[in-house]
């Protein structure tokens, strides 16, 4: 998980991860510690003096100093550090330790914590890659760096032992990773769903409510200017702007009570042709060109025409409104592996950033300044209910292109 989000929730978690692991190291190395400097030789005999090489009891001063750093760390909400802060420090504890216990020294490398064990099982908890290397790494260079210093293939046994631990380690992580993305996907679908829902209740709401009054009023903008043809250059342009918000009422519409879709054979070339003669006025009058290419004979396309002609209307119009005074679009039409047909159209416009390609088709998401956002989401509805793709790749100042790819022959029609 990335430490750089800082949301509550993920601060909580850590927050609960890490103090459980200052209780289990905590209670594991010193029980361990004791029992195995102490109590074992003591029983078998050991003199009090020598139950304990090395720093002695500098070790236990040393990690207790750790936990009220760690503990200093917690409740000033710095949670992220405190599992780097221990492992670092027990590395450099434990070197320091071994190195006075065995430098000049004729005995054989055989110490260790089983806590060390826990250091290594304990990372998938944390749910993070960097820190489980950084534990590996860390316990694996350290035993390997006292055997070459010390001269002693004693080493190697442990170096073994972490390497097999660390193995079943990565595996529970990775599948932790694998978890915690499924519960994200499926969280993020179902908010998607909800966020719909509760636009479409509001769009057929709004939706309705509009085009009653909107169609009264397109039809007396109509009956001026025909009583007065030649009085008033306003009422094409009223009529114009009234066709605009009922184009947004009808994506409205549509949010809030998709059309069922009727699968018959269609020819994209007509399909395409309807597009253009719609779109060509705006086009004329914004100096743009559309240049379009048919590759080869095209077979018939099984979709829901209408639906389809509002789609390339919505690209063709964005593509236009993209070139403020000039400019070309290029429309491509090709039959992919014969199962598939793509639509492209490219243009020569201002570009979209990187950032926002992947807002596309959000509910409300626009990069027009009298965009409302739902014109390309209902497009991408669409071409989704026809088992099809949206590509969208653009480049800044230089134009966008978007590829629609839909399946020649419904799959429900095979």
């Amino acid at each position: 998980m990335k430490e750089g989000i800082q949301t509550t929730e993920l601060i909580f978690e850590e927050k609960k991860a890490s103090v459980l692991f200052l209780w289990l190291f905590n209670l594991i190395f010193f029980s361990w510690d004791i029992f195995y400097y102490y109590f074992r030789p003591y029983f078998n005999g050991a003199s009090l003096n020598d139950l304990r090489g090395g720093l002695g009891i500098w070790v236990y001063l040393l990690l207790v100093g750790v936990l009220i750093l760690a503990i200093y760390y917690i409740k000033a909400g710095n949670i992220y550090i405190v599992k780097y802060l221990y492992i670092i420090s027990f590395l450099i504890i434990d070197i320091m330790d071994n190195l006075v216990r065995y430098m000049g020294s004729t005995e054989h490398f055989a110490t260790g914590n089983i806590v060390e064990v826990l250091l290594i099982l304990f990372t998938p908890i944390f749910v993070n890659k960097r820190y489980f290397w950084t534990v590996t790494i860390g316990l694996i260079g350290k035993d390997l760096l006292l055997g070459l210093i010390l001269g002693d293939l004693n080493v190697l046994m442990p170096v073994l032992i972490y390497i097999t631990i660390s193995a079943l380690a990565y595996i529970l992580l990775i599948r932790f990773y694998s978890y915690i993305n499924s519960l994200t996907k499926v969280y993020d679908e179902l908010r998607q769903k909800e966020k719909l829902a509760v636009i479409g209740q509001m769009a057929a709401a709004i939706g309705h409510e509009i085009r009653n009054p909107l169609s009264s009023l397109r039809g007396f903008t109509q009956l001026q200017q025909e009583r007065y043809p030649n009085t008033n250059d306003y009422y094409p342009i009223m009529i114009q702007e009234i066709d605009r918000i009922n184009s947004i009422v009808n994506d409205l519409m549509y949010i809030g009570k998709p059309r069922v879709i009727h699968f018959e054979k269609a020819s994209i070339e007509e399909i395409i042709a309807y597009t253009l003669s719609i779109t060509q006025q705006q086009a004329e009058r914004q100096g743009v060109i559309v240049e379009t290419t048919m590759a080869g004979p095209l077979p018939p396309l099984d979709c829901d025409e209408k639906q389809l002609k509002q789609v390339f209307i919505n690209l063709i119009k964005n593509a236009i409104e993209s070139m403020h005074e000039s400019g070309r679009i290029k429309i491509k039409v090709n039959v992919l592996e014969k199962t598939k047909m793509s639509v492209s159209i490219k243009d020569e416009g201002c570009g979209i950033p990187d950032e926002n390609i992947l807002n596309i088709g959000e509910p409300f998401f626009t990069t027009k300044s009298s965009g409302t956002g739902l014109g390309l989401m209902v497009t991408n509805q669409i071409i989704k209910e026809h088992l099809g793709e949206l590509n969208i790749s653009s480049e800044l100042g230089k134009g966008t292109r978007v590829e629609v790819v839909l399946p020649i022959i419904h799959r429900q029609r095979k």
